[in-house]
């Protein structure tokens, strides 16, 4: 699958969002599975980068190669996929061999998002506080995902408590990170700062 494109230097912002599910057809289409919430960013971009999974053990592999740039030509979506044209793909079995491959676009070309409205991978990584029960402020955790549950965005939080220096993670008995679940909706939701990495809610804490 090597061309020119794929030397073209690769961007230090690739964001993963969706992956390879298998060929379309038979002239080279592929279908892609959007991670949830991503595909309208999918659609919008011409440039796509994919990247091959890591090789499994035991196959000798050393390394994999870093990611191919791709033009899309044509993108549409397909019931909860999305098949594409690729520049460079007209055969079913080479599309076929890219299944299990990510499709990754850099986050400098994301459409700015309309006001009050975030995308997901700026969202991983913030500091979630919610309340006590003496509606102070209060550490939850670090939004380590985000998931859709049809209604609404949800924000998988690992636990953190906060200590001298660095916050500690919470571990459970058998020393499993504990995660809870918080709605991302404008109910719970009372500030999100990205250039602090903080997201302000009225969630109990001790949920």
């Amino acid at each position: 699958m090597s061309t020119a494109a794929g030397r073209t230097a690769v961007p230090d912002d690739l964001v993963e969002l969706g992956r390879v599910l298998s060929a379309h057809g038979v002239r080279g289409w592929v279908k892609i599975q959007p991670h949830s919430a991503q595909a309208e960013t999918l659609l919008s971009s011409k440039t796509w980068w994919l990247q091959a999974p890591v090789a499994p053990a035991g196959t000798g592999a050393l390394s994999r190669p870093g990611p191919e740039r791709r033009r899309v030509l044509f993108c549409r979506p397909h019931g909860a996929t999305l098949i594409a044209q690729l520049e460079g793909l007209d055969d079913r079995d080479v599309a076929q061999s890219l299944k299990g491959w990510t499709v990754q676009v850099p986050r400098s070309g994301f459409a700015s998002p309309q006001e009050d409205e975030y995308y997901w991978v700026d969202l991983i990584g913030c500091w979630l506080y919610g309340e006590n029960d003496d509606g102070q402020s209060v550490l939850i955790g670090q939004v380590s995902d985000m998931s859709d549950n049809g209604a609404h965005a949800i924000m998988h939080v690992t636990r953190y408590a906060p200590a001298d220096g660095e916050p500690v993670m919470l571990r459970d008995d058998k020393g499993r990170a504990q995660e809870t679940l918080v709605p991302f909706v404008a109910a719970h939701v009372l500030r999100v700062d990205l250039d602090g990495r903080t997201i302000v809610s009225n969630w109990p804490a001790d949920l």
